[in-house]
């Protein structure tokens, strides 16, 4: 990870900085403001009389905020603190299905749609007083719906156009689907994170005698759309890549898609060599599953399945068949959207902690510096690997 004392932060702050995690985003916004209270307190006697850096060093930067709803289900947002002249970063987990509410005398989970609606209900409390407001959404919302096919709404598009509207200066996500969605909004920031770094730390962690040249280790895209993060690993790690693509049964629609018929594979041969599979979600992961069987049906060692979100909307269980079978060996997701204590509680899984990174970003953009060593992690990765080469400890 690369340390703030490496980054230019000599630019004054664009304001006072705030953190609001909204309703299911609050611990990974608490590690964040971990980070940056500890960081900004050891620099304390760069700034401390110094009156353009006024309220730099605070125990809290989190600005409390409140998301009630009637019994209706309708909601509004309350900030319980002035937010005049502050620069402030929204978090939100439009993912975090764990978060209830009563509608009617009975209980509602909350869907990805009011997750977004209550971002929205902060932005209207701040009422434009706020210095910049930028937002960080791991999980993009809507960005599975990113493009248009006949007759279909897009819906990521639409999003984008509404924050930007509502006042919103810059959205960070991590790992978009498709980044292109950058489009609808060419004149607003907007940076799409990529997690490389963070996978390769932990799974050098859970398989310390992983062999990483081309005899040994191949990285596997599982369809088409996640070919560029297959090649990009394999080019810092200096390994093969291999890729399989959908066969869709174009003649009939379930679920409101062409149903996969098969996953056919293109690449040289995988046989001995441990794999990373490598893509943005594992959604059902019937995919993943059925892709890492046909590599141990070409004889294949380890399989290493590495995704951004960790949905697992049907469950675990196939995913605990899986490791039993020896067909899986490890999984990493990140800690960006929310995890259940039994995803967290399973032998083969890798959680891949985001936080520190945020808060790098956060500390960056809050001093209008260039987020570009932050954003391609290619040295970063250079200098673990020379690390583990090494023998030394990976932390």
């Amino acid at each position: 990870m690369i340390h703030r004392t490496e980054r230019n932060l000599e630019n004054i702050p664009v304001g006072s900085l705030g953190i609001i995690p909204i309703t299911g985003c609050e611990e990974l916004g608490s590690k964040v403001n971990a980070y940056l209270t500890k960081w900004r307190k050891e620099s304390l006697h760069e700034y401390k009389d110094d009156i353009l850096f006024t309220d730099y060093v605070k125990d809290n930067y989190i600005v409390k905020s409140q998301l009630p709803r009637f019994g209706s289900g309708e909601a509004k947002a309350t900030l319980n603190e002035s937010v005049r002249g502050k620069d402030l970063y929204i978090m939100a987990d439009v993912c975090n299905y764990s978060i209830t509410y009563t509608l009617n005398g009975r209980t509602n989970h909350m869907s990805p749609d009011d997750h977004f609606q209550n971002l929205k209900r902060i932005i209207a409390a701040i009422g434009g007083k706020a210095r910049r407001i930028n937002v960080i959404m791991p999980f993009l919302y809507e960005s599975r719906q990113h493009k248009r096919s006949s007759r279909e709404s897009l819906d990521c598009a639409l999003a984008l156009q509404e924050l930007v509207n509502m006042g919103v200066d810059n959205i960070i996500t991590f790992d978009a689907h498709d980044p292109r969605v950058q489009n609808a909004i060419p004149l607003s920031g907007f940076e799409t994170v990529p997690p490389t770094y963070q996978f390769i730390k932990g799974l050098l962690r859970f398989a310390p005698d992983l062999k990483i040249d081309s005899e040994h280790l191949m990285a596997i895209s599982p369809d088409e759309g996640a070919t560029s993060r297959a090649i990009y690993l394999a080019n810092v790690l200096g390994i093969d890549m291999g890729m399989f693509y959908k066969r869709r049964d174009y003649t009939r629609i379930v679920d409101g898609r062409n149903p996969i018929v098969a996953h056919e594979f293109l690449g040289s041969s995988v046989e001995g060599k441990d794999v990373i599979i490598i893509d943005d979600m594992i959604s059902s992961g019937d995919s993943i599953l059925d892709v890492a069987k046909q590599l141990k049906a070409r004889k294949a060692n380890r399989i290493f399945a590495a995704a951004t979100f960790g949905l697992f909307t049907n469950g675990l269980e196939k995913f605990d068949e899986a490791y039993e079978k020896g067909i899986i060996h490890g999984i990493l997701t990140t800690n960006s959207i929310y995890q259940t204590p039994q995803l967290l509680e399973r032998p083969y899984y890798i959680n891949c902690d985001l936080s520190k990174y945020i808060a790098l970003i956060i500390d960056t953009l809050n001093h209008d510096g260039s987020l570009n060593d932050i954003l391609n992690p290619s040295e970063r990765i250079q200098h673990v690997l020379k690390k583990y080469q090494n023998g030394e400890p990976i932390k």
